[in-house]
């Protein structure tokens, strides 16, 4: 059984990563130039992001304090990252399971609303996807990520504090037991 688990999800993973590459090759625009600076009076990386509003998929402006009060897991990615795609099935299956029950999973695209909305319409991601064009990178920037690499993970947990930062593809086993330790 397990085999078969392994074989599904490498499958997927495959799939995801292909068509990270091919949505990689076939932008259609530039991404709008943001800018994500923390406003005065922010405190800190958490702080800047609650204060953002940012367009869902369906370009609805979506203000992330919803988010506030609750363990979050904030996913930086990017439709052309072959790691960030790779990763989703798994972050998609957290976010439905049990964990996703206690946890709140958003992931921040670095793309152009076309290219997200058109990847989102492609694969079903059973959390919610924002659009943040370049500025994401400098929201994540704040939490930490000096390079801008993708994909970028931050664990915040429910008193609004930064317990956890990932650079690149998740290791799940390792974000379990972070998970467990909130």
């Amino acid at each position: 059984m397990k085999k078969n688990n392994l074989i599904a999800y490498s499958v997927i993973a495959l799939l995801f990563g292909a068509m990270g590459a091919w949505v990689g090759t076939h932008q259609k625009e530039a991404a709008p130039p943001v800018t994500a600076t923390i406003a005065p009076g922010v405190t800190g990386p958490v702080d800047a992001l609650y204060k953002q509003s940012l367009p869902d998929v369906k370009g609805a402006s979506q203000a992330l304090a919803q988010y506030k009060g609750q363990p979050l897991l904030v996913n930086f990615w990017a439709p052309w990252c072959a790691p960030c795609v790779q990763e989703m099935p798994e972050l998609s299956a957290l976010a439905a399971g049990d964990a996703g029950k206690k946890l709140k999973v958003i992931g921040i695209g670095i793309d152009s609303p076309s290219n997200i909305a058109e990847f989102a319409n492609k694969f079903k991601i059973a959390y919610p996807l924002y659009v943040a064009g370049m500025g994401g990178t400098e929201l994540s920037r704040q939490f930490g990520n000096t390079g801008g690499g993708l994909p970028y993970t931050v664990l915040i947990g429910a008193d609004g504090q930064v317990k956890k930062t990932y650079l690149g593809r998740l290791k799940f086993d390792q974000l379990r037991a972070d998970l467990g330790a909130l």
